[in-house]
């Protein structure tokens, strides 16, 4: 029986790598937001934290399934995409629940 070899398809993205890729589209999409905010007169606040984490987890889904695909690792490429749907929804559901239960609280007074 012969072995195949593996080539470019064993070579996935290291722990380091991903981690630097959230690194990467955290700190450029924080500088983006709030630059936008501070132009709109908001203050930094949950926001910004809220989508510079989604940025993080968008890129480095984004860089992982586009590895994944390139080595026509398919399985690899939804883990990718569904890893980072979930940190994405993580993130929004976690720092805007505060927000929605302050705006509840000032409703009822």
């Amino acid at each position: 029986m012969k072995k195949r070899k593996l080539g470019a398809r064993g070579n996935s993205l290291a722990p380091a790598e991903l981690a630097n890729n959230f690194t990467r589209g955290l700190v450029a999409t924080g500088v983006l937001t709030a630059i936008q905010n501070r132009a709109a007169g908001a203050p930094p606040n949950r926001a910004v934290a809220r989508l510079a984490l989604q940025g993080g987890f968008a890129l480095a889904a984004g860089v992982a399934t586009a590895d994944s695909l390139r080595r026509q690792d398919y399985l690899s490429a939804a883990l990718a995409i569904a890893g980072g749907f979930a940190g994405v929804l993580a993130a929004e559901t976690l720092l805007a629940a505060e927000t929605h239960q302050t705006e509840q609280e000032a409703e009822i007074g």
